[in-house]
């Protein structure tokens, strides 16, 4: 029978030559006839070496086995059995990225956003405007990439439901001013807790709120609120510092008054009770002897009394005295305002 095999065709120069070189290597090395085992062994360890695979600090390794995720590894070499059975991604995850709710409803035509889904009611049915940065990374690769369908998608939806939650057990005062830090850090914490549920594998670093105010409908009227509030608090932090100053004096005042008014009780308690002591004792010394006390009474009495006297009496008859020097002259005294003179 004639041989109807197609005739093989001429191998090109350069494949050729690199075939005749081998032949001739392997003659030399007493392997004629076994270049293609050679050939096909290299072939299988370079297969078998192509499994090694070296994980940077920045990053994670995931093997996926026909696909299917088996195992996550840490920074440095490992293995994996080689393509085609498994895999391996090496997704950074050091690197911060930054999600902002502001630009989810700008994205689309002005028109396809309704305004109100920007809006927020806060914890005292008040309406407010609420953007705010989401910084993240991811925390485990393979939850990243296998446990949550479209990751980022869901972290916006659960950032979005998580403020949204938080504004809604805030006033609207606090969450403009003291405690938009203490917001930011409850929407964090939220949103951390309902990512590590879902397994998303998703760290949240950072919560910033970047603007709360509200709608641009009311703006102007909830700025002259606040002003007459700021008016009231001025009146009130003026009316405290006046309260502050008065009431100290007023106490101080009170109690300078009161000493006084003590020390004048004492004064004429001290008093009373002395005249009180002398007059017991006097009537002790009247009850031994009622003729001496009561003439000496009498004779302290008449010399307070004349003491106060301006003219003086003599008896002329000469019967109390021997008279009185002529040249002695008894006029009236002089009153006390005219000796002064």
């Amino acid at each position: 029978m004639p041989d109807t095999r197609l005739p093989t065709p001429p191998l090109p120069p350069t494949l050729a030559a690199l075939r005749q070189r081998l032949d001739y290597t392997l003659e030399l090395l007493g392997m004629r006839g076994k270049g293609l085992a050679l050939l096909a062994g290299i072939v299988a360890i370079l297969w078998l070496a192509s499994g090694v695979y070296r994980v940077e600090p920045d990053e994670q390794g995931v093997v996926q086995r026909f696909g299917r995720w088996t195992d996550t590894t840490s920074a440095g070499l490992h293995y994996h059995l080689p393509w085609p059975m498994e895999t391996i991604q090496l997704p950074k995850v050091t690197q911060i990225k930054q999600l902002k709710l502001a630009n989810l409803y700008e994205s689309g035509p002005p028109d396809a956003a309704d305004p109100r889904e920007k809006q927020m009611l806060t914890g005292d049915e008040n309406i407010v405007e609420a953007d705010c940065a989401v910084f993240w990374r991811i925390k485990d690769a393979g939850q990243f990439l296998f446990r949550a369908n479209k990751p980022e998608e869901a972290l916006r939806i659960t950032a979005e439901g998580a403020l949204r939650e938080v504004i809604s057990r805030t006033p609207i005062q606090a969450a403009m001013s003291n405690r938009r830090q203490q917001v930011a850090e409850e929407a964090r914490e939220l949103i951390q807790q309902r990512l590590d549920a879902q397994q998303a594998g998703i760290l949240i670093t950072q919560v910033q709120l970047q603007r709360v105010d509200p709608p641009a409908a009311v703006i102007d009227a909830f700025n002259d609120v606040q002003r007459a509030r700021a008016d009231q608090e001025r009146a009130r932090n003026e009316a405290q510092a006046y309260s502050n100053d008065i009431l100290p004096k007023a106490r101080g005042e009170a109690e300078r008054i009161r000493q006084e008014a003590e020390a004048y009780r004492s004064q004429v308690v001290n008093l009373a009770q002395g005249e009180a002591k002398r007059f017991d004792s006097v009537y002790q010394t009247y009850a031994q002897a009622k003729d001496v006390t009561a003439w000496r009474l009498y004779l302290e009495s008449m010399d307070d009394m004349l003491k106060k006297a301006s003219k003086v009496v003599i008896d002329g008859s000469g019967k109390s005295g021997a008279g009185v020097l002529p040249l002695l002259q008894l006029q009236d005294k002089p009153k006390a305002g005219k000796e002064n003179r």
